[in-house]
């Protein structure tokens, strides 16, 4: 496909060094992310406005529940460019690339639409009220108006990684993040804003980002490669890529319903221990940010999953994928362990960058107890999930997810929470959720594979 070294021949060769060259870049590149919105949450506190951590924290589900949508999609792209590549299909590569950019601003536009309508009405549903309301529903309209340009830059590192390029999203993102920060700085500290600067510096990083991807792409010289004049919807290539990102578009969407029930009933029993404070909706917020770095750096590991089994399908290399299992499994294993050891053994300096409230602080330590301890769950979950959908069935992932996670912490809510309605019983709803769509995963992947081997074996005696 190209002559470059960095696009890694994911298809020979040992593959436990390859998914770690793979993985630590986009690994890095993600925790930078993290640690750019963990610095919006920790310098919007210097703004001495109450509750704007709090505010902040009320609002992921929300968002989530709307840009998952298009990063589903971008899942889509991912499978559909690495398995064109694996199968040696320059033509169906570059139609599936091009569409992609396409489909991307259309969806960016739909998502900023809809976002700027739902905000205010779905924050006051979950319970968030009075000045907590105004400045979680302040923030949510800056940031959905930056969508179109959050979609376009999570389909250009799609394309990039489905490619074995993760270093040039590393290095754009490490760029731009730093200028999210130094933003957060300016807006915060010179012009005395809060929220709504936090919400800026975002979408302006976003801008940045998505500018100098599409510049790369246009001076790529793989199949790749970006020219003006292919630029036009492919019904094919966009069949393609929805069929395998709107199961993971919906399951993002549906996770998000059930993690705002979740938020919901939390701002619920925030309201009731501490009427007009946010204390413990602050301190699920610092856990969360906390939580992020787990999951970003167990969640690299799923995208490395689905890029290196979508690559091997494509090349019919059925029997390799299990090797690029165990790999994954075992690398995500460490590094779950790993973040979890991290995360408990500066716990208190940690948590005292965002929250010195005691209530906060107790709220945060809850839940880094009840969630971060079997964090190795949800490394297991999401590499399964990523290995299933490499193998073409993105729709059995997500009906495995939604009723092992998203359907159980439903029912949870609704039943176990209100037998005993206190915080522990609501965090308990994750590890519980996470251990059975993890098995099922597995199981589902092991089949799956198993499968596809016999039918290559009848077609190669035959």
């Amino acid at each position: 496909m190209s002559d470059k070294k960095k696009d890694l021949n994911m298809l020979e060769g040992p593959l436990f060094s390859k998914i770690i060259i793979f993985t630590i870049p986009l690994m890095i590149t993600n925790l930078l992310q993290v640690c750019y919105s963990a610095a919006d949450m920790i310098i919007v506190g210097f703004s001495n406005v109450e509750g704007a951590i709090g505010s902040i924290g009320t609002t992921g589900a929300l968002i989530n529940l709307v840009v998952n949508i298009f990063i589903g999609f971008s899942v889509g792209t991912n499978v559909i460019v690495a398995r064109n590549i694996g199968r040696g299909d320059k033509t169906a590569t570059e139609k599936a690339v091009h569409t992609s950019v396409l489909f991307a601003l259309i969806c960016g536009i739909i998502c900023a639409v809809v976002g700027l309508f739902i905000s205010r009405p779905i924050l006051a549903m979950m319970g968030n009220e009075g000045h907590i309301l105004g400045l979680s529903s302040l923030y949510t309209k800056i940031y959905f108006l930056g969508t179109p340009f959050l979609a376009m830059t999570n389909y250009l590192i799609a394309i990039l990684r489905a490619k074995g390029d993760t270093k040039t999203p590393l290095y754009i993102l490490s760029a731009s993040g730093l200028i999210n920060v130094l933003l957060n700085l300016l807006f915060v500290f010179v012009f005395k804003m809060s929220v709504d600067g936090v919400s800026l510096a975002t979408v302006l990083s976003n801008v940045m980002s998505m500018v100098l991807l599409f510049i790369k792409l246009l001076k790529d010289d793989s199949w790749c490669k970006l020219q003006w004049s292919k630029f036009k919807m492919s019904k094919s290539a966009i069949l393609d890529i929805i069929t395998v990102g709107l199961p993971a578009g919906i399951q993002g969407a549906l996770f998000s319903i059930s993690n705002m029930l979740i938020q919901s009933s939390l701002i619920g029993i925030n309201n009731t221990l501490c009427p007009g404070g946010s204390a413990i909706i602050d301190g699920h917020a610092a856990s969360g940010s906390l939580e992020g770095f787990a999951y970003t750096a167990t969640n690299s590991v799923c995208q490395a999953a689905t890029t290196f089994t979508s690559q091997h399908f494509g090349a019919r290399k059925f029997k390799r994928i299990g090797a690029v299992m165990k790999n994954c499994y075992l690398i995500t294993g460490i590094i779950a362990l790993i973040c979890t050891a991290v995360i408990f053994g500066f716990k208190d300096v940690l948590i005292g960058l965002y929250v010195s409230d005691p209530l906060a602080v107790e709220t945060a330590l809850t839940r880094n107890c009840i969630l971060i301890i079997p964090y190795f769950l949800v490394a297991f979950m999401e590499v399964g999930s990523g290995i299933v959908r490499g193998l073409g069935r993105s729709i059995t992932s997500t009906v495995v997810s939604l009723i092992g996670s998203c359907l159980l912490r439903i029912v949870w809510i609704y039943t176990i929470f209100q037998w005993s309605p206190n915080i522990e019983t609501l965090y308990l709803s994750y590890p519980v959720s996470w251990g059975l769509t993890a098995l099922i995963q597995f199981i589902v992947a092991i089949t799956t594979r198993k499968k596809y081997m016999k039918e290559l074996s009848y077609s190669e005696q035959g």
